[in-house]
């Protein structure tokens, strides 16, 4: 179900209100935030010089940093007591970054996340459990907002108890499960450990997951657990840009449709800061173009993704990004090799006889890098022939992906950390990288 006229517009009519939005708002901001302005005047750039929607290169990137320096209200455009809610990130690695919503801002968020959500298989006749963390995180109050708007029933569930998140989907029916990809493994495995098969004793078809990377890999691993005939869709968003609501896959699993008329998305070198020409690789940039209280101008996502411009077979025009390669700052640069996680999650997924749970070691040995993959065992095994014929296998894909050699450590079932959040999957315990 399309919800939105919007989502089909010609590319003309998206263009169009995406230049007079982008033109408001570079106004906006320069007139009400000091820092927006100060940035803009070293970059020699005015308002007046948005004449199209070229001109949005002119304007300077802001980052992560940007807003930790601003702390907490730098660079809002609007006083304090037209707030209408705050949300901030954990902050675990400095300040935390702390986001507003006017109550314009809480329609277009709701907005938002009901398109991905229908684009997602959501129906308002579906019981929607939502297994994020309810707090400062966006990702939990931003789904349940958008599908209570189309007319699901909430079950906000939360995180944690996995055993009493499994008795609610049994007995309430959930037909829908909001989740990060690994928690939704790690539920389906807790069901097996129970003796309740997600194939035939529980009535979820829908999996709404974000907050990390979905690999192909990963999504056909939540597949063997929970049934071929589950659509599982990723969607995308940061509690800088809005929340979950940015992008959404629809059921043609073709990329994540953009709500191009809130966000105006780009694709830049993530080393030179230029801007790519369609198609290719590199990090998205988005500037928000309807939002009141924080609208973020040429944002740095650090995220490695393509945009595609070619009509869906769903009927939406909308934009699409690719899902997501990693991020810039998740790479890991291993004896002079950019690594991606998700590369390496794709391999350990394909090879037999391993479970879905990994974790990535990187150390350094004199002046050189040493990789070690920790990965786990389906089933335990005292097989050495077995155990050597699955650490060779992995070795040797991982060579033709990465182009490097790494030691495999196999780890018995059930032996490494679960996630119910974004699961942790790096240990860069290298000094000074």
């Amino acid at each position: 179900m399309i919800w939105s006229k919007n989502e089909t517009l010609s590319r003309e009519e998206i263009e169009a209100i995406q230049l007079e939005r982008l033109q408001e708002t570079v106004h906006r901001v320069y007139e009400k935030v000091a820092p927006y302005r100060k940035k803009m005047d070293e970059a020699g750039v005015k308002p007046e010089d948005i004449k199209s929607l070229k001109d949005l290169a002119k304007l300077p990137f802001v980052t992560k940093q940007d807003l930790r320096d601003n702390y907490p209200y730098g660079l809002f455009a609007v006083p304090t007591d037209e707030l209408l809610r705050i949300h901030a990130s954990s902050g675990t690695t400095g300040k935390p970054t702390v986001v507003g919503y006017t109550k314009g801002d809480m329609d277009v968020w709701t907005e938002c996340v009901s398109r991905i959500a229908c684009a997602g298989g959501a129906k308002s006749t579906d019981f929607a459990q939502i297994c994020f963390g309810y707090g400062m995180f966006t990702g939990a109050l931003g789904l349940h907002y958008g599908l209570e708007n189309i007319g699901a029933t909430i079950i906000p569930s939360s995180t944690g108890n996995s055993e009493k998140q499994l008795m609610y989907m049994k007995d309430f029916g959930t037909t829908l499960l909001v989740a990060t990809p690994s928690y939704a493994l790690r539920l389906a495995e807790v069901a097996n450990e129970i003796g309740i098969d997600p194939k035939k004793d529980l009535k979820v078809k829908i999996g709404l997951v974000g907050s990390e990377l979905l690999t192909d890999a990963m999504r056909d691993e939540m597949h063997r657990y929970w049934g071929d005939d589950m659509l599982i869709t990723s969607n995308y968003g940061m509690s800088e840009l809005m929340g979950p609501g940015v992008s959404g896959e629809c059921e043609y699993l073709n990329g994540m449709h953009i709500n191009e008329d809130f966000f105006i998305p780009e694709i830049i070198d993530p080393e030179t800061g230029e801007v790519l020409p369609e198609g290719e690789k590199g990090e998205l940039v988005i500037t928000c173009i309807k939002k009141e209280a924080l609208p973020l101008i040429r944002y740095r996502t650090r995220d490695i993704t393509r945009l595609m411009y070619e009509p869906c077979q769903c009927g939406r025009t909308t934009c699409r990004m690719e899902n997501l390669q990693g991020r810039s700052d998740d790479m890991l640069k291993i004896r002079g090799v950019n690594v991606f996680p998700g590369q390496i999650e794709e391999v350990v997924l394909s090879v037999e006889g391993l479970g879905p749970h990994y974790e990535i070691v990187v150390e350094r040995d004199g002046y050189s890098d040493k990789l070690t993959i920790r990965v786990e065992l389906a089933k335990a095994t005292d097989s050495f022939k077995e155990l050597e014929k699955i650490e060779k296998e992995i070795r040797n894909k991982l060579r033709v992906v990465l182009g490097l050699d790494a030691k495999i450590k196999l780890e018995s079932p059930n032996t490494l950390a679960r996630f119910e959040g974004k699961a942790k999957r790096i240990r860069d315990l290298r000094k000074g990288v």
